[in-house]
Order: C-alpha cells, then structure tokens, then sequence
C-alpha cells in the first residue's frame, strides 16, 4: 500500500468517525441555518449551548488528530464566537449570523483530514497566537460578563 492509498484510507476512517458526523451536523444547523444567531437571542443560554456546540471539535481535533495548535485554534474560534455573541442589544447575534465559527473550526478539521499542507502550516504557526488569544479572549468574556452584570443590577435597582 502506497502513501496515498494509506492517506485516503485514514481520510475515510476519520470521515465514517461518529464524531465527525456529529460535527458536519453541528456546523450545518449552528451556521448553515442560523442557529447559532437564533439561540443567542435567549441571554445566557445560547451562549452556554455554542459552547456546548464545540466539544466536538476538540474531542476530535485532542483524542482523533491528535493536535494541539488545531485544539488551540478551534477553542480561539469558540471563544471569540462566544464573545462576540455576547455583545448585548442584538449586536452579537447579528455578528453571529456572519462569524460562522463552526464552519471555520470544520474548514480548519478537513484540511488536517485531507492533509492539506497549508491548512497545517498555518495552524501549526497559529499555535503560540492563539495560546495568547485565548488568555485575552477569557479575561474579556470575564470582563463581559461583569459588565452585563453589573448592568442587570443597576437595571433591577432602578425597577425596585
């Protein structure tokens, strides 16, 4: 068996993974048919439910690829989608509808299934960036969530 018949045959193993599928699903209903927008109007939960959404991915992207700066860069993409939904009066949701972050963390899984040398080069050099992101992307949902927080309570202060 040649090289490429062993990479086609590991693109199809990883292609039939029930993991993958579940995947394509995701992606398809949080994305394709905006779901992810729709389920954000509801405060909190839609945010708790898209991050839900991408333990998928990093299941696959930890336990099946095995790549740590494809997990770093799927969970950047996860949290800044959940940052960016968060923004409140509608705004975020809107974002949401052109983010597509499923879609990017699935572009991102297939070209590491279909060995796509580009897609690799430029998560493997993403890696130390996106390690760093990540630090800012949760001290700035931290700071978004003591915000919109602090905004509840000076609301109910005002009802009361």
């Amino acid at each position: 068996m040649n090289k490429d018949e062993k990479r086609l045959l590991q693109r199809k193993r990883l292609m039939d993974n029930k993991v993958y599928q579940t995947m394509n699903d995701i992606t398809r209903y949080m994305d394709r048919y905006y779901l992810d927008a729709i389920i954000g109007i509801i405060p909190g939960w839609g945010d708790m439910i898209t991050i839900l959404c991408v333990v998928p991915f990093i299941y696959f992207s930890t336990r099946v690829i095995k790549s740590i700066p494809l997990t770093l860069a799927i969970i950047n993409n996860a949290l800044r989608d959940v940052l960016l939904g968060m923004i409140p009066f509608f705004i975020g949701d809107v974002i949401d509808v052109f983010h597509r972050a499923n879609t990017k963390n699935m572009a991102m899984i297939q070209g590491f299934v279909d060995g796509n040398v580009t897609v690799t080069k430029e998560v493997n050099q993403k890696a130390i960036q996106s390690a760093v992101i990540l630090i800012i992307l949760l001290i700035l949902i931290a700071l978004m969530i003591w915000a919109l927080a602090s905004f509840g309570s000076y609301l109910y202060s005002l009802i009361n």
